[in-house]
C-alpha cells in the first residue's frame, strides 16, 4: 500500500511489506485490498464536500463500515499467515 495507510490508520512497515507480497500469491487479499482502495477514493470524495444530504450521508456511513470489515478481513489473513509461518519454523527448528 503505497499511503502507508489502511483504513486511515498508519501502518507498521513490516504490515505494508507483507502485504505487498502476499497480494501477488493470494487473490481474497488482492480483492480485500482493492475494494479499500475503492472504498477510501469514495469516503475522500464525501469528505471533500461541504455538506451532505441525509441520503449522502447515510452512505458515506455505510462504506465507512465496509472499509473498517474490509481493513478486519485484511488484518485477519495477515494474522493468519504469519501464524502459519511461525508454526513452519517451529517445526523446522524442531527437525
Amino acid at each position: 500500500m503505497g499511503t502507508g495507510m489502511l483504513g486511515g490508520l498508519p501502518m507498521e512497515k513490516r504490515d505494508e511489506e507483507l502485504i505487498a507480497q502476499l497480494v501477488k500469491e493470494d487473490e481474497t487479499l488482492r480483492r480485500y485490498v482493492e475494494e479499500h482502495r475503492l472504498y477510501e477514493k469514495q469516503l475522500e470524495a464525501y469528505e471533500k464536500r461541504l455538506h451532505l444530504s441525509a441520503e449522502e450521508g447515510m452512505e458515506r456511513r455505510r462504506i465507512q463500515k465496509l472499509k473498517l470489515a474490509g481493513r478486519d478481513r485484511i488484518e485477519g489473513i495477515l494474522a493468519e499467515y504469519r501464524r502459519t509461518r511461525k508454526q513452519q519454523r517451529a517445526a523446522s527448528d524442531a527437525l
